[in-house]
């Protein structure tokens, strides 16, 4: 049975998922360039690792792959203009966004619900994405609820819950 796109689409857009800004300092620009990924999770506790996929067809994963540290932010509720900066096409993507170096010399996005430092291992096939697995060196959790992409919406993971019956 071969299942189309659409279905494909429709059926894992029912899987709530993170919003996570990925960035680095791209070289030999020394500039930051970063993007957005809802397929980030934890993946190793020993050594700590996480993995994360990016579209085949990113312009920005080959600018952000240049970079030998790479930061994980974990956009927070609120944060959906960060989101569409990160998500957009064009050359300065963070122009307008609060961000600074962390300790580890990665962008890391004010305001977060949490921030990873970390160093790419591998990167393995997944069809028309690459699957990034990457070393953790830091993390440090911030405040507030995390944006969360659900049914094709970006939104609070409280508002999401809170929905439900008996919650």
């Amino acid at each position: 049975m071969t299942v189309d796109r659409s279905t494909f689409r429709t059926v894992m857009g029912h899987l709530p998922t993170g919003v996570v800004a990925i960035a680095g300092i791209s070289a030999p620009a020394a500039t930051p360039a970063g993007l957005v990924v809802g397929t980030f999770q934890s993946l190793s506790l020993e050594p700590p690792m996480v993995a994360f996929s990016v579209d085949r067809a990113s312009s920005s994963w080959p600018k952000v792959r240049t970079a030998d540290r790479l930061g994980a932010s974990v956009l927070a509720a609120g944060q959906e203009p960060v989101c569409r900066a990160l998500s957009r096409s064009g050359p300065d993507k963070f122009a307008g966004l609060a961000w600074q170096l962390s300790e580890y010399r990665t962008p890391r996005i004010a305001g977060a619900h949490a921030w990873i430092d970390c160093t790419v291992s591998r990167e393995l096939d997944g069809g028309d994405h690459v699957i990034v697995l990457a070393e953790v060196l830091h993390m440090e959790a911030g405040e507030g609820d995390p944006l969360v992409f659900h049914r094709g919406r970006l939104g609070a993971y409280r508002a999401a819950v809170g929905a439900q019956p008996g919650r």
